[in-house]
């Protein structure tokens, strides 16, 4: 058996797990990024994460294979460079570099959607298929392709960018500074905006009450108050399909994949949901019924996918 660290940056805490070959976590850790510092204080958190989590597997340095990261924005995985993060102030930074100086051991990057869909791919919901998208509806939309058995990063890693195809010319602005983008209208921030909107305007509404009762609005608010029978919640639930039915049409349109997986924390509403976004795309995707739709399902590595992931490219 083979060992190896998977290491999923986020703009909030860093993850990092000891993996075997069998896509099992056998010792996970993490600590919280520290965005505003350095980045090289962040690689040291991380190298210490690393030798932390090693240590508390019962392993030696020398049982590991290898590291694999998964970093969001744009990650150029053949130079070990991420060339743009916003959420980690990263321009030009040669991650694997600067980590080997600390642990000589092979080590490689690549963006963290692309991590999830080869998680996927190798070990959840996608294993044995060969042309897949994943799409994770969470802060904003990650999404990633497997063409042939591989993953699709477009030139230098600055591709596959699915959260960024306009649906609305003019529409809603996105993070990203453009308007109109998938991930400003099926993100689950952007479902927390259309949730707000609709309780301001319908004080009435189940959502109103099961929202002050929690003493937040969170992205479960809606998904309650649409079991209870509240009628507002079933239209915000109902437009929040449609746009992510949106987006996947597009996708499906053009990579015509077997399987599209979704992941991120909408997604555990439940398989009504997951079918719900299924038969509404399967509605509008070229070819209607005469072409084969892909199946749509729920990814099942959940809070593990980012470790597992970021694992799955340096396993042999």
């Amino acid at each position: 058996m083979r060992y190896y660290i998977g290491v999923d940056i986020g703009g909030m805490s860093i993850k990092a797990g000891v993996v075997d070959d069998n896509g099992k976590i056998i010792k996970k850790k993490s600590c919280v990024t520290r965005a505003n510092e350095s980045y090289e204080t962040i690689v040291g958190d991380i190298y210490g994460l690393c030798k932390s989590v090693t240590e508390e597997a019962g392993l030696k340095k020398e049982e590991i294979t290898a590291v694999g990261m998964g970093s969001p924005g744009t990650v150029n995985s053949k130079e070990g460079i991420i060339t743009f993060s916003g959420n980690l102030n990263f321009r030009n930074v040669n991650i694997v570099e600067e980590f080997r100086k600390h642990w000589d051991i092979e080590t490689v990057v690549n963006n963290d959607a692309n991590c999830a869909a080869l998680g996927e791919a190798r070990f959840g919901a996608e294993k044995n298929v060969t042309d897949a998208v994943f799409v994770t509806l969470g802060t904003g939309i990650g999404t990633g392709f497997i063409i042939d058995g591989k993953i699709f990063e477009g030139r230098r890693g600055e591709g596959a960018e699915g959260g960024h195809i306009c649906i609305k010319m003019g529409g809603e602005r996105c993070t990203c500074g453009e308007r109109g983008c998938w991930e400003a209208y099926a993100s689950a921030t952007a479902l927390l905006r259309q949730t707000e909107r609709a309780m301001k305007k319908n004080p009435e509404s189940v959502m109103n009450k099961i929202a002050e009762e929690k003493g937040c609005i969170d992205g479960t608010v809606p998904f309650e108050a649409y079991k209870q029978g509240d009628k507002t919640a079933e239209k915000v639930i109902k437009t929040y399909v449609k746009y992510i039915a949106t987006g996947l049409v597009t996708l499906i349109n053009i990579f015509r994949p077997q399987t599209v997986s979704i992941g991120g924390g909408v997604s555990n509403a439940g398989d009504w949901f997951i079918k719900m976004i299924e038969r509404q795309t399967k509605r509008h995707v070229f070819g209607g019924k005469i072409n084969k739709m892909p199946k749509i399902v729920k990814a099942v590595l959940g809070n593990d996918a980012g470790i597992v992931g970021a694992a799955a490219p340096v396993m042999k």
